[in-house]
C-alpha cells in the first residue's frame, strides 16, 4: 500500500493503539485525534497528538486544514450498550454529532476514504440466525446500537453526495491485547475477559450477568476476536478501498462463539485462579448470541486471522492486565 497521511480518531484508545501500532510500522504518517477521556498518550508514541474533543468543530478543522489527509479511521465513541440504556444523550451526542463532525471535515477537506467503527449491536437480538450475515435486518436494542447504526446512514449519504468511499466494521467482541505487551485496555474497561483477569488479580467473584439464556448452559455466547486481527482488518479494509474497490460493510469476527462460562473456565487455567462465580440478573439489551457470519470479509479482504485462540487471546489479556496492576500507565 502507498504511504499516507492518515487521521486517526480515539487513536490512544485500545482498538485505536493497536491499528496505530500497525500502520506506524507499514510506514504511514501518522496524526491522532483524542481526547484522552479513556486512552492514554503512551499508547501512541509513534503518532502527532492532537488532544481535542470531536465536537470542537473549529479545533477539528484546523487539524484537517493542516494534514492534507489520503484517509480517516475513526474509532472514537461510547461503547457500553448498558450504559448507553441510561445515558442515550451523551451516546449521541459522542457517537452521531461527532461522527457528523468528522465527516463534514472529511466533505470540506475532500478525504477520500473513511474507515468506520461500527457494531453488531445493529442487529439486535438476529434472531433466528447464526451466525449472522451482513445482511440480517437491522434492530438495534440500545441508543449504543442506534447510534451505531446512524454513523453508518449518515456514511451512506455522504458517501452517495461526494464519492467519499468507506468501509464499515462491525466489531463483534473484541479482547486480549499486545502479544509483546505494549498497550492493552484502559484501566476502566468492564469487558468479560478483563474482567475476569481482574478478578483473579484481586481474589473477586466473576460476576455473571444471567444464567437462564436459551444457549447451551445459559449464558450468553460471543464471538471474541483478537485486537490484533481486528487491527489488521482496518490495514486491509483502507487497502481494499485504494485499489479502487467499492465501500463495503463487513463483520468482524471469527464465525464462532463462546459462552461466558467457557470464557470463564478458560481465564481460570490461564491464571490460576479459582474464580469463583457470582450470578446477577440479566442486563437490559444483551442479545442470548452474536456470533459472525464471515465468508464476505474472508471473500473480499482475503482475510485470515491470526489468534482465533480463546486462550491466547485471554493469555495476552492476563499479561496486560498484571502489567496494569503494576503501574504501567499510573502516570497518565
Amino acid at each position: 500500500m502507498t504511504k499516507l497521511n492518515i487521521l486517526v480518531t480515539g487513536g490512544c484508545g485500545y482498538i485505536g493503539s493497536h491499528t496505530v501500532q500497525m500502520l506506524s510500522d507499514a510506514g504511514h504518517r501518522l496524526s491522532v485525534v483524542d481526547n484522552l477521556s479513556t486512552g492514554r498518550r503512551q499508547a501512541v508514541p509513534q503518532a502527532e497528538l492532537h488532544c481535542l474533543d470531536l465536537r470542537d468543530q473549529r479545533a477539528l478543522d484546523k487539524v484537517f486544514a493542516a494534514g492534507n489527509f489520503d484517509a480517516v479511521i475513526h474509532f472514537a465513541a461510547s461503547i457500553s450498550p448498558p450504559q448507553s440504556i441510561e445515558r442515550p444523550l451523551d451516546y449521541y451526542a459522542n457517537n452521531v454529532s461527532n461522527t457528523l463532525n468528522a465527516l463534514r471535515c472529511c466533505h470540506q477537506h475532500q478525504v477520500g476514504h473513511f474507515v468506520y467503527s461500527s457494531s453488531a449491536a445493529v442487529y439486535g437480538m438476529a434472531e433466528g440466525r447464526a451466525p449472522i450475515g451482513e445482511e440480517a435486518a437491522i434492530k438495534p436494542l440500545t441508543p449504543y446500537g442506534w447510534s451505531k447504526w446512524m454513523g453508518e446512514r449518515m456514511l451512506i449519504d455522504v458517501a452517495a453526495s461526494c464519492g467519499l468511499r468507506y468501509a464499515v466494521l462491525r466489531y463483534y467482541n473484541v479482547a486480549g491485547a499486545d502479544p509483546a505487551g505494549r498497550f492493552g485496555v484502559s484501566p476502566d474497561s468492564r469487558h468479560l475477559i478483563t474482567a475476569a483477569c481482574r478478578a483473579a488479580l484481586n481474589s473477586q467473584p466473576i460476576r455473571i450477568f444471567g444464567g437462564d439464556y436459551d444457549t447451551a448452559d445459559g449464558t450468553c455466547v460471543r464471538d471474541y476476536i483478537h485486537v490484533v486481527d481486528l487491527a489488521d482488518i482496518h490495514l486491509r479494509a483502507l487497502a481494499y478501498l485504494l485499489d479502487g474497490h467499492d465501500s463495503l460493510t463487513v463483520n468482524c469476527g471469527y464465525g464462532h462463539g463462546h459462552s461466558v462460562r467457557e470464557v470463564i473456565d478458560v481465564a481460570r487455567r490461564v491464571t490460576g485462579s479459582s474464580l469463583p462465580e457470582h450470578e446477577d440478573q440479566r442486563r437490559p439489551g444483551d442479545p442470548p448470541s452474536l456470533v459472525a457470519g464471515i465468508d464476505k470479509i474472508r471473500r473480499l479482504l482475503a482475510w485470515q486471522p491470526r489468534y482465533d485462540d480463546l486462550e491466547a487471546i485471554v493469555r495476552h489479556a492476563w499479561q496486560w492486565e498484571k502489567k496494569l496492576q503494576a503501574g504501567a500507565w499510573d502516570s497518565a
